[in-house]
């Protein structure tokens, strides 16, 4: 599809698409027997691998040869992050490796993602679990699915019932109130953001709340997975991803019932008011 022009349409996700986030899954995967893959350095309160660069290079050219016309911002390379004149109308917001920490720790919960995003909303995603070869694909109004099997739409999960999940063995911080106030039971540990965006889209959770800063890349393509079965996904005041202006946020409420997110972003602007001087 060198130079041909795509558009998000009927039918599944198409296949270079699918078949470039997935081959950068199958790299990272390799890459992680090197040694020089886990090496890298701070960046303020993020852990820059050399897989984090290696992976942007590999998924961004892979995009680049599928449609040249559409520009690709990546967490990896800041200047695309400041164009002058504004995020561009049509462009591939990447997450090379979400879960950096996962990844050079050894574990299983990373994965490597790419939204294309059309007048502020993600229209397309494909997001790759490589240790378990898991892809999860979307477009816009035509549904999401998990390795080509449609993902059914997410039933009621009134508060307090299902599943909790956050990237610790036990609930903390705002988890842990949320487990305690609203009566879960029920906690999974998970890794990266997106991957437990996914367990909600695909109904293995039904909630996540997190207080610290979130970017447009690590929730765009999940976004989209969430949208198409019905959950809910938005910035922890209840507002939703602008996917305009700056790329950081601070939280998200993602809930496979809408009722359920609503409700605890409800909860955490009350406690919040409450709490200021």
């Amino acid at each position: 599809m060198n130079g041909h022009r795509f558009r998000p349409g009927p039918g599944a996700l198409p296949g270079s698409v699918s078949a470039a986030v997935r081959e950068v899954g199958a790299l990272l995967r390799e890459w992680r027997s090197a040694p020089w893959a886990a090496k890298g350095a701070w960046e303020g309160s993020q852990f820059k691998a050399r897989a984090d660069a290696m992976a942007h290079e590999a998924l961004a050219s892979r995009l680049a040869a599928i449609d040249s016309g559409i520009p690709v911002l990546s967490e990896e390379d800041p200047a695309s992050l400041a164009p002058e004149s504004g995020r561009p109308s049509r462009y591939w917001l990447i997450d090379p490796i979400d879960g950096t920490a996962s990844y050079v720790g050894g574990f299983s919960g990373y994965v490597t993602q790419a939204a294309l995003v059309s007048s502020g909303r993600p229209v397309m995603a494909a997001i790759h679990v490589p240790e378990t070869d898991v892809l999860y694909t979307a477009v816009r109004g035509r549904g999401a699915a998990a390795n080509g099997v449609p993902l059914p739409a997410n039933g009621p999960a009134p508060l307090g019932t299902g599943v909790l999940t956050d990237n610790t063995p036990r609930p903390q911080g705002i988890t842990r109130a949320v487990y305690e106030r609203f009566g879960y039971t029920a906690y999974l540990e998970c890794g990266s953001i997106s991957l437990k965006l996914c367990r909600i889209a695909e109904g293995t959770a039904q909630l996540f709340v997190k207080d610290v800063p979130v970017r447009d890349w690590d929730v765009a393509a999940p976004e989209l997975l969430l949208t198409e079965t019905g959950a809910h996904l938005s910035r922890l005041d209840g507002a939703a991803f602008p996917y305009t202006g700056g790329f950081e946020h601070t939280g998200l409420v993602a809930a496979a019932d809408p009722a359920t997110g609503a409700a605890i972003a409800h909860w955490h602007r009350t406690t919040a008011s409450r709490a200021r001087p």
